[in-house]
């Protein structure tokens, strides 16, 4: 998934980027609201981690205004305020879900994959497709009862096409998916990560539709 991390303290900001990342993601991380309004329609996000407490604003405030443009981007508050009223406040304006800090970087985690798989409609972190037994909160893959290594990129990518099944997923969207904004990107990264998964987890487990993109193969 690609991340936008709205924190500004530098310490825990870098913690829960180097966590997130550690997980297969992509992370975009800005400590201002303004920054993070210019991120927002600059990318799409699979998910946003919010403080509460910025050095331009609030962070409730920014929240009402995603909702407001009916932005569904899943949102986790991560903040100080531990007050009921807060987190009613947070819920209220359209939060999914709602960390107090300090909290555990491992719970952090497991919070990111309950809710991108409510999101993806599916809740069950038990995937079976064809030969392939997907654990989505574990992060691992059995072909045919064995154990597949997959790198954090090709899982990102794997976990992209995982969350369409059949949808077409465009070349751009797929980087996206990889590299966090303003990256470079080698122009056959996604054909070189696609080829890796094939061999890794089959043949077909990824279609191409030429000139167009990729999707998920059937089982």
């Amino acid at each position: 998934m690609r991340i936008l991390l709205i924190e500004d303290d530098t310490v825990l900001g870098a913690a829960v980027r180097d966590q997130i990342a550690s997980d297969g993601h992509t992370v975009d991380w800005v400590m201002r609201l303004d920054a993070a309004g210019d991120a927002v329609h600059a990318a799409a996000f699979d998910l946003i981690l919010l403080d509460l407490m910025l050095p331009d604003g609030r962070g409730i405030g920014f929240l009402r205004g995603l909702r407001g443009r009916g932005d569904v981007t899943p949102v986790i508050i991560l903040t100080a305020l531990d007050q009921i009223s807060d987190r009613i406040d947070g819920l209220n304006a359209g939060a999914d879900d709602y960390l107090v800090k300090p909290f555990d970087l491992s719970e952090l985690s497991a919070r990111i994959g309950s809710v991108a798989r409510r999101y993806s409609g599916n809740p069950n972190p038990i995937v079976t497709h064809g030969p392939l037994d997907i654990d989505l909160a574990a992060r691992s893959v059995h072909r045919a009862g064995k154990p597949v290594s997959l790198t954090a990129r090709e899982w990102a990518l794997f976990e992209a096409f995982l969350a369409r099944p059949g949808q077409l997923l465009s070349k751009a969207q797929l980087e996206d998916k990889l590299y966090a904004f303003g990256a470079e990107v080698e122009s056959n990264t996604i054909e070189v990560h696609v080829s890796r998964l094939r061999k890794k987890l089959g043949a077909g487990i990824i279609e191409t539709e030429r000139g167009m993109g990729y999707r998920l193969g059937k089982p």
